[in-house]
């Protein structure tokens, strides 16, 4: 099994504002060092190769970020041992600090492209329900075993 993610992230300003433009112009690096990321496997984009068009909530300023990847693994060494993590750490400059989980992780299938839709989904359970084998965080990171199990009522 491979691991999907939805991150979302509520922006300060319109995409086109002075205040956001370094992390506009710096989206395109940071995607090109994702998809050459060991363990990468896929991520959401449009024609224009980001996904900051890609509309999936009412606000125009929900942006957002999906991918599959080999593992969890794989993903946080993306997120935290690249230029990535230098972004993450400024994102109170550009985004809203949300409330409610803005990342959800969990489990597909080999050869699987999970649909923003779903994602959506997994994220509202996320919500609701907590960290489950079906909708995850890193604070809880269950398995793909952990999955199985939960599906077939194995302990």
């Amino acid at each position: 099994m491979k691991l999907a993610q939805l991150n979302i992230a509520h922006a300060k300003y319109p995409l086109d504002h002075p205040s956001i433009k370094d992390f506009i112009d710096n989206l395109e690096i940071v995607n090109a060092i994702a998809e050459q990321s060991e363990g990468f496997i896929w991520r959401l984009k449009d024609d224009s190769g980001d996904a900051t068009s890609i509309q999936l909530f009412d606000d125009p300023n929900i942006i957002v970020n999906m991918s599959v990847w080999e593992t969890a693994d794989s993903l946080k060494d993306f997120m935290f041992r690249t230029i990535h993590r230098d972004f993450m750490r400024r994102k109170k400059e550009w985004f809203h600090q949300v409330a409610e989980d803005t990342y959800v992780l969990w489990w597909i299938e080999d050869g699987y492209i999970p649909t923003p839709q779903e994602a959506i989904e997994r994220l509202d359970h996320l919500r609701t329900n907590g960290d489950t084998p079906f909708a995850f965080t890193f604070k809880t990171n269950f398995t793909a075993a952990d999955l199985y199990a939960d599906r077939h009522g194995v302990s």
